[in-house]
C-alpha cells in the first residue's frame, strides 16, 4: 500500500461528493471517517490540510426522486445536503471545505473547463444509443446486465433503453497517455487489487464516453448548445476543483489550481474507481492540469456477513448507531476492525465486545486505576520524574520510544488498523507491568521510589497512547489528556497544528514532572449487548 507523500507539508485530500438522491448511509460514513482521520493525522504532524467533502446534486435521478416526493430539485438537494452535514457533525468530521455542485461558483469552474476541453478538440456530438441506469447515470454494456435486463449493481432497476444525440468526449485518445500514468507512478490506484481492475479495463481499449444528456433540466447547460445538459459525472469531478477556491476568490480554473493543486488523495468506495482512475486524469490531461496524487477505491461494507439494502430490510442508520453509541466507538471499530482496502463487515455483538475490551477494559481501565493510584500515593500529581530518568531498555520505555515511527508509517500507508494495533500493543503491556509491578503492594513496603516509577511509566504510555489515537478517538483523548492534567484540545485545528507539536508530544517521555493531575473518572462505560438492552 503507497504512503501519502510525508515530504510535502502540504495535504489536500477528498471524500466523494455524494450523491442527494437519499440520506447518507454507512458507507458514505465510512468513507469520510477515513478521510477525516488521514486530516487528522496530518494537522498532528502540522501540515498544512485541506479536507474536501460535499455533495453531487444534478442529473436524472435527483429530478425523479424530487418529483416522486413533490418537491423542486433544489429542495431535495438542501434537505439531503443538510442531513449529509448535520452526520458529519455527530461523527466529528472537521472537513474544512463542503463543496456543493449546484453553487453558482462550481458552474463557472465547469463551464472555464469544458471550454479549455472544447477548444482542444476533444468533445463532439454523435449518436449514442445503448442501455442506461438512470441510478448509476451511467450506460452499460449489454454484458455487463444480468438477466432480464436489470443493473448488476442496481439489481431492482431495469435499464433504460436510450437512442439519442449527446456529446462525447474523447477518451480513447488519452489511451497512451494514461497507460503512462499508471507505469509512472505506480501507486496512483490503490490497493492493488483495485490498479489491476483498471489495468484490465483500459487494456481492453477505452471507448469515448457521453458527456451531455438531452431533454433534462435538472444540470447545468452545454455552453456550446443549450438544448444539452453536461452529464452528471463530468460536472461532479469538477467539485473538487472547485472546493479548492478560497471563499473571497473569483471562480476561475486559475485561481482555483493555484493553492492545494494537486490534490493528494481521492478516497473513494470501489464502485466509483473507474470514474476517478480512468475519466478523471484523462479530462484533466485534456484541459492541460496535471493529475491527482492518488485514488484508493476501499471495499464495501456487509452486515452480519450480508450485502445491505433497503430491499433486505438489513440496513445500518449511521445516525441511530451514533446516537446510541457514541462517535468516537463508531469511528474506534470501523478503522481498527477493518483492513482498509477490503470488504469489511459490522456485527453488533462484535462492535460491543471490541469496544468493551479496548476502550473500556484495555485503556479505560488502565487510565482510570494508575490515576487512582497516583492520587493516593503521589498526592495527586506526576511522580517527579520525567522521561529521561527512565532506562532506555525499560519494559514501557522499549515499546514507546520508536512507537511513534511505526505509527505514523501505518496511518501514511492508509493501515489504520495496524495502527491502532501497534498502539494498543503499549496499551496491553502497560497493564501487565503494572499488574506484575504491583505498585500498591511496593507502597506497602515503603518504596516509594520504585512505585512512583511504576506510575510514570505507565502514565506517560497512556499519554503516549492517546495522542497516536486522537486522529480515530479525539473525544477520548481529550478525556485523557485533560485527566492527565493537559489543557490541550485535539478538536481544536489550530491549536492542533501550532501547540501540540508531533516532535514533542508523539515521543514517549513528554510527560512533565510534578504536575497536577485531574480526577479519575471513567473515559469509556461499558457497553452492553444488543440481546441484553431487549431484556
Amino acid at each position: 500500500m503507497g504512503s501519502i507523500n510525508k515530504q510535502n507539508s502540504r495535504l489536500a485530500l477528498t471524500t466523494p461528493l455524494y450523491y442527494v438522491n437519499d440520506v447518507p448511509h454507512i458507507g458514505s460514513a465510512y468513507t469520510t471517517m477515513v478521510a477525516d482521520v488521514v486530516a487528522r493525522f496530518g494537522r498532528l504532524q502540522g501540515r498544512s490540510v485541506l479536507l474536501i467533502t460535499g455533495t453531487d446534486e444534478h442529473g436524472q435521478k435527483i429530478q425523479r426522486t424530487a418529483e416522486e416526493k413533490g418537491l423542486g430539485p433544489q429542495q431535495q438537494c438542501d434537505q439531503i445536503a443538510a442531513s449529509f452535514d448535520a452526520l458529519w457533525q455527530k461523527l466529528n468530521i472537521e472537513y474544512d471545505r463542503f463543496s456543493r455542485t449546484t453553487a453558482t461558483r462550481h458552474q463557472a469552474i465547469v463551464n472555464e473547463f469544458f471550454q479549455r476541453v472544447w477548444d482542444n478538440g476533444d468533445i463532439y456530438l454523435a449518436q449514442k444509443q445503448g442501455w442506461y441506469c438512470v441510478s448509476c447515470e451511467e450506460f452499460k454494456d449489454e454484458r455487463e446486465l444480468v438477466s432480464g435486463g436489470y443493473c448488476p449493481i442496481h439489481t431492482n432497476k431495469k435499464a433504460e433503453w436510450r437512442d439519442e444525440e449527446n456529446y462525447f468526449f474523447r477518451l480513447s485518445k488519452y489511451q497512451r497517455q494514461l497507460e503512462a500514468l499508471y507505469a509512472e507512478q505506480p501507486d496512483f490506484i490503490q490497493p492493488e487489487t483495485r490498479r489491476n481492475e483498471v489495468l484490465n479495463f483500459v487494456r481492453q481499449g477505452l471507448q469515448d464516453f457521453s458527456i451531455s444528456r438531452i431533454n433534462l433540466e435538472w444540470g447545468i447547460p452545454v455552453p456550446v448548445d443549450s438544448k444539452h445538459t453536461i452529464y452528471v459525472w463530468f460536472d461532479a469531478l469538477l467539485g473538487y476543483v472547485t472546493a479548492l477556491l478560497n471563499p473571497e476568490s473569483e471562480p476561475t480554473l486559475e485561481n482555483a489550481l493555484s493553492q492545494w493543486w494537486p490534490i493528494n488523495l481521492h478516497i473513494i468506495g470501489k464502485d466509483i474507481l473507474r470514474f476517478h482512475a480512468v475519466y478523471w486524469p484523462a479530462m484533466l490531461f485534456s484541459a492541460g492540469i496535471s493529475s491527482p496524487g492518488k485514488v484508493f477505491g476501499h471495499g464495501f461494507l456487509t452486515k452480519d456477513g450480508q450485502k445491505m439494502g433497503k430491499s433486505l430490510g438489513n440496513t445500518l442508520d449511521p445516525v441511530d448507531l451514533v446516537n446510541r453509541y457514541g462517535s468516537d466507538a463508531v469511528r474506534y471499530y470501523f478503522l481498527k476492525e477493518i483492513e482498509f482496502g477490503q470488504d469489511g463487515d459490522f456485527n453488533e455483538t462484535r462492535f460491543v465486545k471490541l469496544l468493551n475490551a479496548d476502550l473500556a477494559n484495555d485503556l479505560g481501565n488502565l487510565l482510570n486505576r494508575t490515576l487512582k493510584m497516583a492520587n493516593k500515593y503521589c498526592q495527586g500529581r506526576t511522580p517527579d520524574l520525567t522521561g529521561e530518568d527512565i532506562a532506555a531498555d525499560h519494559t514501557l520505555k522499549s515499546i514507546g520510544l520508536e512507537l511513534s515511527d511505526r505509527v505514523t508509517t501505518a496511518y501514511e500507508s492508509l493501515s489504520f488498523n495496524q495502527a491502532c494495533e501497534e498502539i494498543f500493543a503499549l496499551i496491553r503491556a502497560s497493564n501487565k507491568f503494572l499488574d506484575e509491578q504491583a505498585p500498591w503492594s511496593l507502597y506497602k513496603q515503603g518504596k516509594q521510589t520504585e512505585v512512583e516509577s511504576v506510575l510514570y511509566t505507565v502514565l506517560e504510555s497512556v499519554r503516549l497512547s492517546a495522542y497516536l489515537l486522537s486522529p480515530v478517538i479525539a473525544n477520548l483523548s481529550n478525556d485523557i489528556y485533560q485527566q492527565l492534567g493537559f489543557s490541550y484540545d485535539f478538536n481544536n485545528k489550530t491549536q492542533v497544528c501550532k501547540d501540540m507539536p508531533f516532535s514533542q508530544h508523539a515521543q514517549w517521555g513528554f510527560l512533565p514532572a510534578h504536575q497536577k493531575l485531574g480526577n479519575p473518572q471513567p473515559i469509556f462505560s461499558r457497553l452492553e449487548l444488543p440481546s441484553e438492552n431487549a431484556l
